[in-house]
């Protein structure tokens, strides 16, 4: 059985899926919504397709880190 995210060998699955779910209940508690919505709308983000990059290291990074740096690429774009 071969993980899904892994990073110089090991299995950071978990660390990974942890911190989306973290960085979700965030931004629903700071949006006001539910978290299937915000679970939708942070899926559709660039921070999470940097998250999806083991080699980014953003699966590293707090998920207070992510939310800011999910607002400010809200911004940019």
């Amino acid at each position: 059985m071969s993980s899904k995210y892994t990073y110089h060998g090991i299995d950071i699955t978990l660390d990974v899926y942890e911190k989306i779910c973290t960085v979700v209940e965030l931004l629903a508690a700071k949006e006001n919504k539910s978290f299937d919505e915000c679970h939708a709308l942070f899926l559709a983000s660039q921070v999470y397709e940097s998250l999806q990059n083991a080699e980014s290291l953003m699966w590293s990074e707090s998920a207070e880190y992510l939310v800011d740096e999910y607002y400010r690429k809200q911004k940019a774009a």
